[in-house]
This record gives C-alpha cells, sequence and structure tokens, in this order.
C-alpha cells in the first residue's frame, strides 16, 4: 500500500503497486474506467496506446499510480510497460471493453513494476476556505499594520491618492498574512480573486484617497473569505522525490 509519513502539509508515499491492484481488481474499476474512457477526445488517428497514456495520466495516488506527467515515471515506468506488454492499435474503431481489458493489463504490470522497485512520492494537498482572511480580519492591529505595509510603497499622486490598478499588488502583498497564494500560482484561487477585482471595478484606473483604498482591500478580502467558505478551493499536488533503486524498499516500510 502507499504507506504515508506525513510532515504537515506535505505527506511522503510510498507506492508500491497495491493500491494500484486493489483499484483494477475492484468493484469500482470497470464504472470508474467506463467513465474516463467516455471523456476522451478521440480524433481520427488516436489510438489505444495514446488512449492508455491518458487515462494512466488521470489516476491518482490514492489509487496507487505515481503522477505520470512526470517525465521520469512517464519514461521509466509508463513507456516501458507499454513496450513490454506490446499494445496493438486496433484498424477498427476502439471498444469500451477492449479499452478495459487493455488497460487492466497495461495498470497489472505498472503495478508489477511498482511492487519491484517502489517510487517515493511527495504529496501535498491545501484547501484555502477563508480562514486566514477571517483571522486576520478580526485582528485589528494585524490587520492595520498589514495595510500600512501593502500601501507604504503603493505610488501616489502629488494629492496623496493612489490608482486603484494597485489593488492588485496590494492584495498580492497582504497574501501571505491573509493565509492566500501568490496571485499566479493557483489558477483556481487566480478565478476567486480576479471575479472579486472585477466586482469592485479594480482596473479602472480610477484614484483615491489612502484611507478609501485601504477599505477597498479590505473588501475585497471580505468578499473573498466569504466566496471560499461558501464554496472552498482544494488543490494537490504529486513529485517524485526518490526514483527507485535496490534498496528503495527499506526506505519507507510499508505500515503493519
Amino acid at each position: 500500500m502507499a504507506s504515508g509519513l506525513k510532515r504537515d502539509p506535505i505527506v511522503i508515499l510510498r507506492i508500491d503497486g497495491e493500491d494500484l491492484l486493489e483499484f483494477i481488481n475492484g468493484p469500482d474499476y470497470e464504472a470508474e474506467m467506463a467513465l474516463l474512457f467516455s471523456q476522451l477526445e478521440s480524433p481520427n488517428g488516436s489510438s489505444l496506446h495514446d488512449h492508455i497514456v491518458k487515462v494512466l495520466e488521470q489516476l491518482t495516488v490514492d489509487q496507487g499510480m505515481p503522477p505520470s506527467s512526470e517525465s521520469w515515471v512517464k519514461s521509466n515506468l509508463v513507456e516501458r510497460t507499454l513496450q513490454s506488454c506490446n499494445v496493438q492499435d486496433h484498424d477498427k474503431p476502439l471498444s469500451q471493453e477492449t479499452f478495459l481489458v487493455e488497460f487492466k493489463k497495461v495498470a497489472g504490470s505498472v503495478a508489477q513494476h511498482l511492487k519491484e522497485q517502489p517510487v517515493i512520492v511527495a504529496h501535498c494537498e491545501n484547501t484555502f476556505e477563508g480562514s486566514g482572511i477571517k483571522r486576520l480580519l478580526g485582528n485589528k492591529f494585524e490587520l492595520d499594520k498589514t495595510l500600512d505595509t501593502a500601501t507604504e510603497n503603493a505610488p501616489k499622486d502629488r494629492n496623496g491618492k493612489i490608482s486603484k490598478e494597485y489593488l492588485r499588488v496590494a492584495l498580492d502583498a497582504i497574501a501571505p498574512s491573509a493565509g492566500l497564494p501568490p496571485i499566479g500560482a493557483i489558477h483556481e484561487m487566480d478565478e476567486v480573486i480576479g471575479e472579486v477585482l472585477k466586482m469592485m471595478n479594480a482596473d479602472d484606473g480610477k484614484l483615491v484617497k489612502e484611507d478609501e483604498f485601504k477599505k477597498m482591500l479590505t473588501e475585497i478580502m471580505g468578499t473573498i473569505m466569504l466566496q471560499l467558505e461558501c464554496k472552498p478551493v482544494s488543490i494537490s499536488s504529486n513529485t517524485v522525490v526518490h526514483e527507485p533503486f535496490a534498496s528503495s524498499t527499506t526506505l519507507l516500510p510499508p505500515s503493519s
């Protein structure tokens, strides 16, 4: 199984094929694979090989598959397994039944390779649900200090006014204190933040007094908080941190 050593928020996983075998031999295999197969685009010339690669990329560490989007996994595990399984493309349109049978063979072979040489993966999960913003907004001293820091270097006109276009930059400066990722780091969060900034007409270029600018920043954070409380954003990432070698099985022994 994929046994883990938690290092909040990172979990070190030992992927050794057991979870993958359990998945492909489990009761949900056909239903889940049928769904993934139905979601595949099938342009002319698409092969069984390509379909299998694309679906392997959809499997997660929870199903016992290391991230096949990583070059090492793709070249040393996925492609080598496909070659050893001698996957043959079919002249006629690929049926779901054929795909399920062929995919199971390949996945079983991948699991066997993982059993012989486990792969160590760093798994990270994070959920943005607005609690960091709530803590900041609830601490007036910390909030005032954070707003002062975010605006102290803001370009001002001769009357001390700040362009609303700087709201995005100021929000990015506040992000660490509010438990938010940097703008541009997580697409899903960028969408939430972008929608709120749009609601506030943040890009209209109007000049506002510093106090009003800070008030707008506070309102933006409050709106983002409400959005995240209603619909949290969860993200996860997986990175191979140890490529297998002969003694890899001794690094993280399976839990009993």
